[in-house]
């Protein structure tokens, strides 16, 4: 394998990455936004819920797709090993996907209150399900996926449901709910903004706990992927990273500093990322016993994986600038009337 190759390969690994943490700070709020919609009080705090992500919410799933296909070009046999693995999970996913953005649209077309109550309950359940289930994906991940020789799934529905699957799956859920909670302080006000500070404040708990917990389960479970991160010392700062922002999440909401308390959750949520990444690597869908499939032994060739390169670097700006415009045409607090904005 050549220089370059290596380089180009450690690349795509960084980049897809850096896709899925985009994903999963952007669409991680406004899951966590829907999640918390299933607590609302009342069917105008149901439609500020909606509100608060209604300009933005389908262009945070762009990052998905941007995700999926670098998978897909990139690294071809661990696109196909995952897909037909998680293949039910990931079906259930996206009928719940399809199913809340048909509830954002379709909630005011009756004035009826039982017509919007059912499509809130959509939109919650819709929000709830992706939420957990790419906890578990990456859960399943972690432990490592049972392959054959050539690289396929091996394994069936049932094995993904292992214990310490569903503890990282809960650990995501937690980790949405509160990203959700600290935007809705954000874009709130008066009696709905305290109520999330409260609400980000034990969303963060149940996040701290959790992590904790499934740390500790990894050394049970999946040992290689703590001592590979040992081994590596440049990696050690991507776990004090995310206890630091663990840390400073709740003496910013206390603080009401709810922009500050945002971004630390969203620095936390990167970090959380980026420590699934830096445990895995050289790995992007490892075997429980060892081995699995490998950044080198499962890339697209020299060629292609430069081709795209260079096509990602004029795409990512671009869609990077679109995010950051959308974000600051819609920032500020929701308003009080028909239409808030």
């Amino acid at each position: 394998m050549s220089a370059d190759a290596s380089w180009l390969q450690l690349s795509w690994f960084v980049l897809f990455g850096a896709l899925l943490a985009g994903y999963a700070v952007l669409d991680g709020f406004d899951l966590g936004v829907g999640v918390l919609s299933l607590a609302a009080r009342s069917g105008d705090e149901r439609r500020l819920h909606i509100l608060a992500i209604a300009p933005v919410w389908d262009g945070n799933e762009v990052w998905l797709l941007a995700a999926g296909g670098a998978l897909f070009a990139a690294f071809p046999p661990v696109y196909a090993a995952a897909m037909s693995g998680f293949y039910p999970a990931i079906m259930i996913s996206l009928a719940a996907l399809v199913g809340r953005a048909v509830a954002i649209e379709f909630r005011g077309q009756i004035d009826s209150a039982r017509w919007r109550r059912i499509w809130d309950w959509v939109f919650g359940v819709g929000s709830l399900v992706p939420a957990f289930v790419f906890g578990l994906a990456v859960g399943n991940v972690m432990r490592g996926v049972p392959l054959d020789a050539g690289g396929s799934y091996a394994g069936g529905f049932l094995d993904l449901l292992h214990p310490y699957a569903l503890l990282v799956g809960l650990q995501g859920l937690a980790m949405f709910v509160c990203q959700g909670a600290c935007w809705l302080r954000l874009k709130t006000t008066g009696e709905l903004e305290a109520r999330m500070g409260r609400w980000s404040q034990l969303a963060w708990a149940a996040w701290a706990l959790l992590a904790g917990l499934s740390t500790a389960a990894t050394f049970l479970v999946a040992p290689a992927r703590l001592e590979g991160l040992l081994a590596r010392p440049l990696l050690w700062p991507v776990p004090l990273l995310l206890a630091c922002a663990l840390v400073a999440l709740p003496l910013l909401q206390r603080a009401g500093k709810a922009l500050a308390a945002f971004l630390a959750s969203s620095l936390a949520v990167v970090a959380q990322v980026g420590l699934a990444g830096a445990s895995l690597y050289p790995f992007l869908l490892p075997g429980p016993g060892g081995g699995g499939l490998s950044v080198s032994g499962a890339s697209a060739s020299e060629t292609s994986l430069e081709v795209m390169l260079v096509i990602a670097s004029i795409g990512m700006p671009a869609v990077i600038a679109y995010t950051a415009v959308i974000y600051r045409v819609f920032k500020g607090k929701l308003g009080t009337g028909s239409r808030s904005y």
